[in-house]
């Protein structure tokens, strides 16, 4: 991140800032919702930006008002550039959607709150869709989800930037304590093995699926045999 004030990206004209409060799952409650807008207005924030992340940036911060902005928010700061899980990107699952097969924002949110202060080798975005559709986008996310009516299938090292890598399926059919206990696996072993600034799509390029099969799924009790075997 640049240098400047906490949690704050300093813009194009070199003047202003952007922050981006955590939205977990990009759920944000109606109180948050009529307080971003009283701080908008007090400070005269020219752009509230929807990310791709489903998060809110506000964009054109003076730097003497970005400390005061977060402390009238009483939001946590969303990362944009530091090492750690910057977001859990999120479909609306069965709590609302017609073809959720899943219970993609429940999943979203837990995996949100227990490793979003964990330090890892890159940023790292995860991506949970409740049914096939994925619109969750968990085919180019670092670690992707997404829910038919057999379970949970895990997909690792997606990524949708200048170099796009669709990821790796390394589990089908999980129930959610398995997601959990297999996505933990896998960001320690990344954490572990990963160089520093490469994101998860360079990492598997580099080890290569037979690796992660051969240290980390072979060791997996509840896969089946046939997927955790190297070719």
């Amino acid at each position: 991140m640049e240098d400047g004030p906490r949690g704050a990206i300093l813009q194009r004209d070199k003047e202003t800032y952007a922050i981006v409060p955590r939205t977990p799952a990009g759920i944000v409650a109606p109180e948050d919702l009529e307080n971003i807008v009283k701080v908008v207005r007090r400070h005269a924030i020219p752009v509230i930006k929807i990310t791709s992340g489903q998060r809110m940036a506000l964009v054109g911060i003076k730097e003497d008002e970005v400390d005061s902005v977060w402390s009238e928010l009483g939001m946590t700061v969303g990362e944009a550039t530091a090492p750690c899980v910057h977001y859990v990107q999120a479909c609306p699952g069965t709590a609302v959607c017609k073809y959720g097969k899943q219970d993609s924002m429940g999943l979203g949110l837990e995996l949100e709150g227990m490793y979003q202060d964990m330090n890892l080798p890159a940023k790292l975005k995860m991506g949970v869709s409740g049914c096939p559709r994925c619109c969750g986008e968990s085919y180019v996310r670092d670690i992707g989800v997404w829910g038919s009516g057999k379970g949970w299938t895990v997909i690792f090292g997606g990524n949708s930037g200048g170099r796009p890598r669709i990821g790796d399926v390394v589990a089908k059919d999980l129930d959610k304590e398995q997601v959990l206990d297999l996505v933990r696996r896998l960001l320690e072993y990344y954490r572990s093995k990963g160089k520093q600034g490469e994101r998860t799509a360079r990492f598997m390029e580099r080890i290569g699926l037979d690796t992660l099969k051969a240290d980390v799924l072979a060791f997996v009790p509840y896969l089946p045999l046939e997927e955790t075997r190297p070719r």
